[in-house]
């Protein structure tokens, strides 16, 4: 059974209810073009359901479970109550997701000359979620495409789309550094010791900004908590390494003292 074409029992899909009868819903599976399923009355909420359409009508976006699918006879049986609130939230985000997704291929196909579904085929063989590509590509750029065969102008068009449209998570700390130096080219020392704290590092953004004398603060920006601790750790040290070097002392701390500004 093509994964593609058809859902898979336990499957959580996204549907649009088109009929409701008294005794059981039909809708359109909107991530498999042209398939559509039931919702039986005793799948539709847990308990005695006396008026179906107390709970479920006409043009209303519902998120189901796969219960059953027949591909021969063309049937898919589903269950509304099966599925939770978060289960629900987190699906349609997922499907929103999925449908941005396609209408950016839908411009790089434009752009290309490339169908569509011949650069979404390619991506689902990998990732299995064409959101997943565009993440990762915003992320690792050229390391999102390697392997997958696109022409230069594919990949490229994909590069710039993921760029342009996805908001890569960021997550910022920061912390103190107080730097000092009673040597005469103390200044200096002191400039050095900044320049060294702001090394590179993929991905992260490193930002000091004067508080008060001998005060500095460090701000950084990177992907996830772990890579931002480890970052701010590696420029403290790098910026206290020259301060000592110099005959100066350096200390840092996650939290200002006292009378220092936030």
């Amino acid at each position: 059974m093509d994964e593609r074409r058809w859902p898979r029992d336990g499957d959580l899909v996204v549907c649009t209810v088109v009929d409701v009868k008294d005794f059981v819903a039909f809708v359109r599976l909107d991530e498999y073009e042209g398939r559509q399923g039931l919702i039986p009355i005793s799948e539709v909420a847990t308990g005695w359901v006396k008026y179906i359409r107390d709970y479920i009508r006409e043009g209303q976006k519902v998120v189901c479970k796969v219960l059953h699918v027949d591909p021969n006879r063309g049937h898919i049986d589903l269950s509304l109550k099966e599925v939770n609130e978060h289960q629900h939230r987190e699906k349609i985000r997922e499907w929103k997701n999925e449908q941005k997704a396609k209408k950016w291929i839908g411009f790089v196909s434009q752009s290309t000359g490339t169908a569509a579904e011949k650069i979404e085929d390619i991506i689902y063989q990998k990732y299995g979620f064409l959101y997943s590509f565009f993440e990762n590509a915003a992320i690792n750029r050229e390391e999102a495409i390697e392997g997958l065969g696109f022409e230069s102008k594919v990949g490229k068009a994909l590069l710039d789309s993921a760029a342009a449209n996805v908001k890569i998570p960021r997550v910022t700390i920061s912390g103190y550094l107080d730097l000092k130096s009673t040597k005469p080219d103390g200044v200096n020392i002191i400039r050095r010791a900044l320049r060294s704290a702001q090394t590179k590092i993929p991905d992260v953004d490193i930002e000091l900004i004067y508080v008060g004398a001998p005060t500095y603060r460090i701000k950084i920006t990177a992907l996830d908590y772990k890579t931002a601790e480890k970052s701010i750790e590696k420029a403290a040290n790098a910026a206290i390494r020259v301060v000592e070097k110099g005959g100066g002392s350096g200390e840092f701390n996650r939290k200002p003292k006292t009378g220092k500004g936030q």
